[in-house]
């Protein structure tokens, strides 16, 4: 077995899901930055490979700036959540009204944005 399959197996390197695997893989890429010069090429090759991961998570985890627009945030949240349109039936009632949100056309309303809070799992404040 290789060095570097050895170091894939004692990391076991995955999409990182939750706040607890993040920490772990953060944790990990830590110590092999701290390593620096004595940092094997095998170790080097891991810490590139963990890193994507973190810019992963970061980058589905990340919000959009506070200045976006319902709109946008309604699209991003429906991209970074694997949701589509249709998932928005319930709160909108019609297709029509579901694009018009996610265009700006159509503002939220207090009880839409109560709804999308309990979906998205976010106050619903955000959303107005």
């Amino acid at each position: 077995m290789t060095a570097y399959a050895e170091l894939l197996l004692e990391t076991e390197p995955q999409i990182i899901e939750n706040r607890q695997q993040y920490d772990a893989i953060h944790g990990r890429v830590d110590a092999l930055i701290r390593r620096g010069r004595s940092r094997t090429p095998d170790e080097t090759k891991l810490l590139r490979l963990l890193s994507l991961l973190i810019q992963d998570y970061d980058r589905r985890h990340a919000m959009p700036p506070d200045d976006s627009t319902p709109a946008e945030r309604l699209q991003y949240l429906l991209e970074v959540s694997g949701k589509n349109p249709a998932d928005l039936l319930p709160v909108f009632g019609q297709r029509s009204h579901v694009n018009e949100a996610l265009t700006g056309k159509r503002p939220v309303s207090a009880t839409q944005a109560r709804k999308l809070g309990e979906i998205f799992h976010l106050k619903p404040g955000y959303f107005l």
